[in-house]
């Protein structure tokens, strides 16, 4: 029976860690554990390389090893007969093993310890199975290319990318059956990520942060590879402080970290980068309480969708500069609002944003609703523009067109789950009103400021 390395993939998952032996010229041998067994091709492995260990030695020495991999489902075990070839210290073999290594240590605390000094390739000389047949589930059909046509049609053609990220996430939870998504933006600027789309959670999560280089996510987004682990790791440690005197604080003193909408306990993890090029747009990410749930296969068909979606993203935002400035409209036209009157409070060290005592937002997000509600408080204005938005002065945004839909968006799903009587309401290509349904006043907490 032949067996191709193709066909054996779900062993290199990292479930069960795969055992190496070596040998000296002399003859003594050598057995250790591995981080990581990289499939390259039909013909090849990458192996990681951590330490300057008695393997290591052996291998420059007498270039020959092999290596016992299992399978997670079965149990199976097969032996891989391997020629040392080169040791990779750069390019993008060495950076997808790095980023995967990186992302595992940095939830386990080891970041000091697994880091990756090469990807050790070796040519595949002969595979041997003491079973008779393969395991069934190596030989499952593909069943991710329908699902990755379906998914590619839904988010064809959108000039909304609200309605762009909804349908993706729509599409991942019915074609491939994920069912906790995140999709988190990139804020060059700030250098972090942050979620602007969820489904799955008990809280949607939207605006929480991940610097770069932190966790699966930030690790996928610093080094733009995709990262997929497929058993239990620690999850992020985001928590919300408890607020007490609001009135009396500072924006330093004041917890504004919105949660980490990710599950507890997640056994399967993958981040995809959102990539057009060298723009890195985002990541996609995705999450299961199940071991293995995502294999090779899903990792190939989220980094095709994410490449389309990184397209998409880029023509949505590219047109949505080109709508004409709204017409400054000075006057009250609506009917008199009723109700109390709730206190809106900016903190300008940060531009966090508190709605009576519940934090809405900070940053980009954060100065643009402020700019916004002024304008109605002194004006009576609600109808704007995304270009007059990007040319204000006093926002100080960022050349980057896509930030601004991104934070409008981040703006406009904070709104519509923290505040029932505020909305922003999209009317046409780069178009928006801010609909008020209750008296607010406006207290801008300067240091200077009595108010």
């Amino acid at each position: 029976m032949i067996i191709t390395l193709g066909a054996i993939r779900d062993c290199f998952e990292g479930a069960i860690p795969a055992v190496i032996a070596t040998c000296s010229p002399d003859g003594t041998p050598n057995v250790t554990l591995l981080s990581q067994v990289h499939y390259v091709d039909d013909d090849h492995v990458a192996l990681s390389f951590q330490f300057f260990s008695k393997t290591r030695e052996n291998v420059l020495a007498n270039p020959h090893a092999m290596i016992q991999v299992i399978h997670p489902d079965s149990g199976t075990h097969f032996y891989l007969s391997l020629q040392y070839l080169r040791t990779d210290t750069e390019g993008p073999l060495f950076e997808y093993m790095k980023a995967k290594l990186a992302g595992v240590a940095s939830h386990t605390g080891m970041s000091k310890v697994f880091r990756l000094r090469g990807s050790d390739v070796y040519r595949v000389l002969d595979i041997q199975c003491p079973s008779d047949t393969l395991p069934t589930s190596a030989m499952r059909p593909h069943q991710q290319l329908p699902a990755l046509r379906s998914c590619s049609r839904a988010i064809s053609g959108h000039t909304d990318l609200g309605a762009l990220l909804d349908d993706l996430l729509a599409g991942l939870q019915s074609q491939f059956d994920i069912r906790h998504v995140m999709v988190m933006m990139h804020d060059p600027v700030g250098a972090r990520l942050y979620t602007v789309a969820s489904c799955g959670y008990p809280e949607s999560g939207v605006g929480s942060e991940v610097a770069l280089g932190d966790g699966v996510v930030g690790v996928a987004a610093q080094e733009r590879t995709p990262i997929r682990i497929g058993y239990m790791t620690s999850d992020y440690a985001y928590s919300r402080a408890v607020r007490h005197n609001l009135a009396n604080q500072t924006a330093d003193d004041i917890e504004t970290e919105i949660p980490f909408p990710g599950l507890s306990e997640p056994h399967s993890q993958m981040a995809v980068p959102i990539l057009s090029g060298d723009r890195l747009y985002g990541v996609l990410y995705v999450e299961s309480s199940e071991d293995m749930r995502f294999n090779h296969e899903d990792e190939d068909a989220l980094v095709t969708l994410t490449g389309q979606l990184a397209l998409a993203i880029q023509v949505i935002t590219q047109a949505g500069g080109d709508a004409p400035e709204v017409r400054r409209v000075t006057g009250r036209t609506a009917a008199p609002l009723r109700g109390t009157a709730i206190a809106v409070r900016r903190f300008p060290a940060n531009n966090s944003v508190f709605i009576g005592d519940d934090y809405l937002i900070k940053g980009v997000a954060g100065a643009i609703f402020w700019k916004l509600v002024n304008d109605y408080a002194q004006n009576g204005r609600t109808e704007f523009s995304n270009r007059e938005l990007r040319h204000h002065p006093a926002l100080c945004l960022p050349d980057i067109t896509d930030n601004l839909e991104a934070r409008l968006i981040l703006l406009q799903r904070r709104l519509a789950e923290r505040c029932s009587f505020l909305r922003i309401e999209k009317t046409g290509r780069g178009r928006f009103r801010l609909q008020v349904d209750r008296p607010i006043t406006l207290r801008d907490m300067a240091p200077d400021n009595s108010a």
